[in-house]
């Protein structure tokens, strides 16, 4: 399971939301801070076919992503 966020170039409307909803099922459109943006839980084999797969999903609703942001990662790290 891959973790990620497209930032969107134009923020979906509602009726433009429901056709992305409709490509997808494993994303979360919000606007935060004015920033369109689709946030990911993805199964595929490699973190680059899951951002590939969804920057396709993306593309066949007429939408551009500007960039794609992923969270750090802590591994074995101790509190």
């Amino acid at each position: 399971m891959h973790e990620f966020t497209l930032i969107l170039t134009t923020d979906p409307n509602e009726e433009e939301a429901d056709l992305l909803y409709s490509i997808f099922d494993d994303g979360i459109i919000a606007t935060i801070g004015e920033v369109p943006q689709i946030h990911f839980h993805r199964e595929a084999s490699s973190l680059e076919e899951a951002i590939g797969s969804a920057l396709e999903n993306v593309k066949v609703a007429d939408f551009d992503a500007i960039r794609v942001e992923i969270e750090p990662q802590l591994l074995g790290h101790k509190t």
